[in-house]
């Protein structure tokens, strides 16, 4: 059974068509990535597998609940981090994460595991105790990321995850992704950055002007289109 399993799946503002069909599905213990240029329709599809837009035609099933029908049930288990996210700059780091945990807890024992678990997850030890505002980039979005994975959501959906880090901080979070998926958790996320996407995604879908021109592993990808790297994969699959 698909995690998440999206079929002709379009999205519409007025005439503008941004998304135009797209077929994907997410499997249980994988990172799918999506990947294409700014406005190929990557944010969309993210946000309407996070319940934040509607669709205009097409179906999104969330282990096998349609996401139309049954939102509320899709929003207990996944998590969604916006490119853009923040968190509150005059609070201190543990305290955002134990107000966010307060969020999704039934109990106290639940909010602590929580709590506990993200700690764990943004390795960034004392300077929890820091106020927010005084992070850098890196620190601030591994803080977020940490939140979205708190709770071991069955989903992540991750938009550009590492967009704006230093190469060092990249390699963070991407190790950070990668640990969650061992432990059980399934990630869509969506990235510009194909060369990074190429040594983090299982599977990957080539979407540009809202349509998916390829899908299936890095390796076979370069196998079809006999590229030694995913831009040049997407080079051959645009032409």
């Amino acid at each position: 059974m698909s995690v998440l399993r999206v079929e002709g799946l379009r999205k519409t503002y007025g005439k503008m068509e941004a998304l135009k069909g797209i077929d994907f599905e997410v499997r249980p213990g994988e990172v799918f990535a999506l990947i294409g240029p700014n406005g190929a329709g990557k944010t969309t599809a993210l946000r309407i597998c996070a319940t934040l837009l509607s669709v205009t035609d097409g179906k999104v099933a969330f282990l096998e609940h349609d996401l139309r029908k049954e939102p509320d049930f899709v929003r207990e288990k996944i998590a969604y981090l916006p490119e853009e996210a923040g968190a509150y700059k005059n609070m201190k780091g543990l305290d955002y994460l134990k107000f966010m945990a307060a969020f999704y807890a039934g109990t106290d024992t639940e909010e602590k595991e929580y709590v506990d678990r993200a700690v764990q997850i943004t390795g960034l030890g004392n300077r929890l105790q820091d106020k927010v505002g005084t992070f850098s980039k890196g620190m601030t979005r591994k803080l977020l990321l940490a939140r979205a994975l708190m709770t071991k959501p069955v989903l992540a959906i991750l938009d550009e995850p590492t967009s704006g880090l230093d190469v060092l901080n990249a390699l963070e979070v991407r190790s950070m992704v990668r640990r969650y998926v061992k432990e059980g958790t399934a990630v869509l996320l969506s990235s510009h950055n194909m060369l990074e996407i190429e040594f983090l995604s299982d599977r990957l879908a080539l979407i540009d002007h809202g349509r998916i021109l390829d899908t299936g592993t890095p390796q076979a990808l370069k196998d079809k289109h006999q590229a030694h790297n995913l831009e040049e994969v997407f080079r051959s699959a645009v032409q």
